[in-house]
């Protein structure tokens, strides 16, 4: 628990005290925020904020985990998993970095431009498909000593469904799916001051939480006695629970700075790099239907978005009055602290729903 705390906290003060390093330095680069000449018109006023906010808290959350880790090693031998960094970390946070990177090279070329097209939509996608396959080939083709992987080749709802067994083939396509799901629905959700960013707090909250009690019930830790034998087979729950707190402390930092009225903002360097670490989490956990629920306001923009898409191109009509979700709110007269407000609410109960049903699948085992 203590590296656990560590590695959150230490992200909390690097990000709350480097954003405004970053605000100061993106300013001078005239690294602002273009805005779409056909958006609404009260987002005008965000013309010019400093993007690439997401460096700071991609950067605290790496810094975090090696101060986590370091932390770790100072715990009792039977705890420590291994004394460099293991796989499961390489994996979720080479997804947190790389996608971002993509999101970074849109972001740069936005500033460059002086425009808010950025890298095409399908150079988009193919950044996203080609992490996402590099990473889940690792995640499923480098076993640690023991054989076990950070990825399943089956599909997972609470923990690994036995007889949805996909292959390693079928698996890194499942792993790519969920990856380039993640991310592209919490980059739709980044429209509004703090709203993505307080939804990713909550989702990595919970799987910081689910790490941590996969990790109190490991089935390669003999150390700790087990209700009914009752464990999840799953690599180095520790780790995944130290890299999701890191990730939330630091958004929780960055949003002291991202809520309304925003002086940066995370642009799609945190928004794709926030999702791809969200998708990570879901499958190093073995949570990867779970991450449905739990990850529910991405879903909910994402498919009320792809819904509009279809209804506009097959019937010529629109379902909302604008997509993302957030800005038909907008336009239906709700003021945008409400909205992320609100927004946060169902967010928080989603997470909740999705906390309950993983903690119920425990205590039908040991009720």
């Amino acid at each position: 628990m203590r590296a656990v705390i560590v590695a959150a906290a230490v992200a909390f003060i690097i990000s709350l005290f480097g954003t405004p390093v970053a605000i100061r330095v993106f300013t001078a680069l005239k690294a602002g925020q273009p805005i779409r000449s056909i958006g609404l018109a009260s987002n005008q006023g965000k013309k010019g904020t400093p993007t690439m906010g997401g460096v700071v808290f991609i950067v605290a959350t790496v810094l975090a985990y090696v101060a986590g880790h370091i932390a770790l090693t100072t715990l009792p031998e039977r705890q420590i998993a291994q004394e460099g960094p293991t796989m499961t970390a390489l994996v979720l946070l080479g997804l947190f970095v790389f996608c971002g990177a993509v999101g970074f090279f849109d972001d740069f070329l936005k500033v460059r431009w002086r425009n808010s097209d950025g890298l095409s939509a399908r150079g988009k996608l193919l950044g996203q498909a080609l992490v996402g396959g590099g990473f889940g080939i690792a995640a499923l083709y480098v076993p640690s000593t023991d054989g076990q992987t950070v990825a399943s080749e089956h599909i997972s709802l609470i923990r690994d469904i036995s007889w949805l067994d996909v292959g390693k083939v079928g698996a890194v396509m499942v792993i790519v799916f969920v990856i380039m799901a993640m991310s592209n629905g919490v980059n739709l959700t980044d429209g509004l001051d703090g709203l993505a960013t307080g939804a990713s707090i909550l989702v990595l909250g919970a799987y910081a939480l689910i790490g941590f009690w996969q990790y109190r019930h490991w089935c390669a830790d003999d150390a700790y006695a087990r209700v009914n034998d009752y464990c999840y087979q799953v690599r180095d729950p520790l780790e995944i629970a130290m890299i999701a707190a890191a990730a939330a402390g630091a958004c929780v930092g960055f949003l002291w700075w991202n809520t309304s009225p925003a002086r940066i903002f995370m642009g799609d360097v945190g928004s794709l790099g926030l999702g791809a670490l969200i998708g990570g989490l879901a499958v190093a956990t073995r949570t990867t239907l779970l991450s449905i629920m739990i990850g529910g306001l991405f879903v909910i923009i994402t498919t009320t978005w792809v819904i509009q898409i279809v209804s506009f191109r097959t019937t010529g009509r629109r379902v909302f009055r604008m997509v993302p979700l957030h800005h038909h709110f907008e336009l239906a007269g709700w003021s945008e602290v409400n909205i992320v407000v609100r927004f946060w609410i169902v967010a928080g109960v989603c997470v909740a729903v999705g906390l309950g049903l993983f903690y119920s699948d425990y205590l039908a085992v040991v009720g």
